[in-house]
């Protein structure tokens, strides 16, 4: 936890042995790291430098740690300095930017990014940099950071960045898809699914862009698009195929605000956690044996689930089923198209009850 103050993790587990001990020799100090004593010795010479420990004047070859409160303030004080600098440095750079590229030309609006990890990282500093929101589209094949990867998308959120994302149907079909669904909408994001996705796409701020070029490229590469009337193009491919998507809850209680991942209808005549997975699912478009296999249930009980809700609700067919879960709430509803989209999706599988 206090590598962000500049301690690695040998130096910080020989400071808080030397903190729980209150004075330690060298030798006693390297049997509890199981470290040899020279690499023991050379550690606390280090935290010497640091201001957290110094060796005992009444009992020479014993160390003592200095008072956390006073030897990591000094530190936490060193780096919030060293942060105001960077964040003025960074400041002025970004006016001197404006000043310089008040009209940039053509060729500044669009960058080129090659190579797997040279898009990997620039997709991540896309998330990272966002301030308000971030918009994607995802497919089922990712080729450079997949999901469970993109540990960006988690700091955002936590940061407070609104995430309005849609998915391929493909990928609940997909090792984890689901897993990485419930994540995301645990997060508070929304989430949409459509059967295909035009093309892999994340905006961020409504500033900057980031699509794919072609497969034929013989290494992964991608556009960075900044301001522009390009730029303007991209956010209406997303809102557009935004529009059209399915909103998606698997769950009741998904977010963390109540919100849309509340179960509506409440009391013993309410479908289980169990039917609303079900339920999304087979909304979604995924057969009784995808959903079967998602979800780690057998056919038939995924089948007995659906006609028990077909009870509930007082249907015969599945499509009404799809309308009457809009009309109860017991799925989340923006708006008629979404509802009509789900309607269809929900269909018979192979072996339908």
């Amino acid at each position: 936890m206090l590598n962000a103050i500049g301690l690695d993790e040998v130096q910080e587990s020989a400071y808080r042995v030397l903190v729980g001990l209150g004075a330690a020799e060298v030798s006693d100090l390297a049997h509890r790291l199981t470290l040899p004593e020279a690499e023991a010795e050379r550690t606390l010479r280090r935290l010497e430098r640091q201001g957290l420990a110094a060796q005992s004047s009444a009992r020479p070859g014993r160390w003592v740690a200095a008072p956390p409160a006073v030897a990591l303030g000094a530190l936490l004080t060193q780096q919030r300095h060293e942060l105001e600098q960077a964040e003025l440095a960074a400041a002025l750079l970004a006016e001197e930017y404006r000043a310089e590229a008040t009209e940039p030309a053509v060729h500044d609006l669009v960058e080129v990014v090659t190579g797997a990890s040279a898009v990997a990282h620039r997709f991540l500093q896309l998330q990272l940099g966002a301030t308000e929101e971030v918009c994607a589209l995802v497919t089922g094949n990712p080729t450079t950071v997949t999901g469970v990867e993109n540990h960006a998308e988690a700091r955002a959120a936590a940061r407070g960045v609104r995430y309005r994302v849609v998915v391929e149907r493909e990928v609940l079909s997909g090792p984890g898809g689901v897993e990485e669904l419930a994540a995301a909408l645990g997060r508070d994001e929304r989430v949409r699914v459509v059967d295909r996705v035009p093309t892999k796409l994340v905006i961020a701020d409504r500033t900057l862009a980031m699509v794919p070029l072609t497969r034929r490229t013989a290494e992964p590469a991608a556009l960075v698009v900044h301001a522009s009337g390009l730029l303007e193009s991209l956010m209406g491919l997303f809102e557009g195929v935004w529009r059209q998507a399915l909103p998606m809850r698997l769950s009741a209680g998904t977010g963390s605000n109540g919100g849309a991942g509340e179960v509506l209808t409440e009391g013993p005549e309410a479908p289980d956690s169990t039917d609303l997975r079900v339920l999304s699912l087979l909304l979604a478009g995924l057969t009784d044996a995808s959903v079967a296999k998602q979800l780690g249930l057998g056919l038939r009980t995924v089948q007995r689930r659906v006609k028990g809700l077909m009870e509930l609700a007082g249907v015969t067919t599945r499509l009404q089923l799809g309308w009457h879960a809009y009309e109860r709430g017991w799925v989340a509803r923006e708006d008629r198209a979404g509802a009509q989209t789900g309607s269809r999706g929900l269909r018979p599988g192979p072996r339908a009850a």
